[in-house]
């Protein structure tokens, strides 16, 4: 696998720093394999392009607001933490910045003292573990004084508009670092008319992690292995797959998480239920288990 491939050269003016009005007034273009055509239509048309009996899977994971700003106890020093992954014991991995100033047993104060994290390890490359303390709900807490963490190429820092922007309209559990972004062109109506044509919708849960901010290295594409994140196929997503299968129709993945998901949930050769964490790579020369169409967004 040769990365340059995968070069391309895209004019900094074209990248969206906002997204459409309208979720479901985006572009979308339509590639037909089995007619090797190349269309362009608008997402609303969805519903046209699917058939009666397929099966549109969704990714119903929820971003929440993973960075935080504040400042050492001790010194007033500024300290951005961006969360990660939080652990049974209620500890947390997370990126820090700078992270030359954090040593292990130093507190860190969010919002006039709504939240406290004090660091119990520090790795390497900023990261580190910590252990976040509140009076009130502590995932309430973060929401009310974190951001909405946003792609590298949106130059320009979150607001309060993002809060309901970044997230897809069928978000339910709160997880991710990023949403899935595929997702965010859907909206009820479009949803409504997708089951009112005879199209079946089920989901699956991957909470999207740092990785899918960080560029390919050689090094995972050489080890077959990407960063993993958690995800969970459940039992009824499972056997709509399956009927799906057994009437002749297509399963379609809304996103690369959600094909992560269901591919994870197939490694034995036919899917099954799935709940943990995932570090699949899938690649030029896979074959797919369990997806056979992609509705994704355009990759940078």
């Amino acid at each position: 696998m040769n990365l340059n491939d995968y070069d391309y050269n895209l004019p900094v003016e074209k990248i969206a720093q906002k997204p459409t009005e309208h979720r479901d007034k985006s572009r979308l273009m339509v590639i037909d394999i089995g007619r090797d055509s190349i269309s362009h239509r608008t997402f609303s048309d969805l519903p046209e392009l699917l058939h009666k009996g397929d099966l549109l899977v969704i990714n119903d994971t929820k971003v929440f607001a993973a960075r935080l700003t504040g400042k050492k106890e001790t010194t007033g020093g500024a300290i951005e933490l961006f969360l990660l992954r939080r652990y049974e014991d209620g500890t947390w991995d997370a990126l820090s910045r700078p992270a030359k100033r954090l040593r292990k047993g130093l507190a860190i104060i969010f919002g006039n003292g709504l939240l406290r994290a004090e660091v119990v390890k520090k790795g390497l490359n900023g990261h580190v573990r910590v252990r976040l303390e509140s009076e009130d709900d502590i995932d309430a807490t973060i929401d009310r004084l974190g951001k909405t963490p946003l792609p590298p190429y949106i130059k320009r820092e979150a607001d309060d508009t993002d809060r309901e922007r970044y997230q897809t309209v069928y978000a339910q559990k709160r997880g991710a670092v990023a949403a899935p972004t595929a997702g965010l062109h859907f909206t009820e109506s479009v949803l409504n008319k997708l089951t009112s044509r005879g199209i079946k919708i089920t989901s699956v849960t991957l909470h999207v992690g740092i990785g899918t901010f960080r560029p390919l290295s050689e090094e995972e594409a050489e080890n077959n292995r990407l960063h993993s994140e958690y995800c969970h196929v459940p039992q009824f997503t499972v056997r709509m797959v399956k009927e799906c299968r057994d009437r002749g129709c297509r399963v379609i993945a809304v996103g690369t998480t959600t094909a992560r998901a269901l591919e994870s949930a197939s490694a034995g050769g036919e899917i099954g239920s799935f709940e943990g964490w995932t570090d699949i790579f899938i690649k030029p020369s896979y074959t797919f288990k369990s997806v056979d169409s992609l509705i994704t967004n355009f990759h940078l």
